[in-house]
């Protein structure tokens, strides 16, 4: 079983779901992150009991060479979206998206699935394979 699966089952064993992980660095820091979700919100509690959980298992396998912290954490309203299930748990969210060696746009997720999406833009719908995709997010008008 690879790390993100034990990771998967940790979190769903408190009763929350598995996003995604990220590996970042700050000044000097490393922060390993791990997202997670869970329907009506992640509590300060919940984060806290599964970075002890994964705290014990990180320390046997670690994510990384080298000194980093762990830190667990909803992956916010405006978040990345980089794996076709999160695509499909945006649809009907407002996203703003990079088509690779072409230009940025924004518009409304309509579908996904495993090959890619449609959006509504100003302009009409527009599909996209996933791999004609760069950065991708949700985000909210204020």
């Amino acid at each position: 079983m690879n790390l993100e699966a034990q990771i998967a089952n940790i979190v769903r064993a408190n009763g929350a779901a598995f996003y995604d992980t990220e590996t970042v660095t700050e000044g000097e820091q490393t922060i390993y992150r791990v997202y997670v979700t869970q329907e009506g919100g992640i509590s300060l509690d919940l984060c806290a009991e599964i970075s002890r959980e994964l705290s014990v298992l990180l320390d046997v396998t670690p994510p990384m060479g080298g000194r980093y912290i762990l830190e667990v954490s909803s992956p916010g309203l405006e978040r990345k979206l980089t794996k076709p299930q999160h695509f499909v748990h945006a649809i009907g969210e407002k996203i703003k998206y990079k088509v690779i060696g072409v230009d940025k746009g924004k518009g409304t997720l309509l579908e996904a699935d495993d090959k890619g999406i449609t959006v509504e833009t100003k302009s009409g719908k527009a599909s996209y394979d996933y791999d004609q995709l760069g950065t991708v997010k949700t985000y909210i008008e204020w």
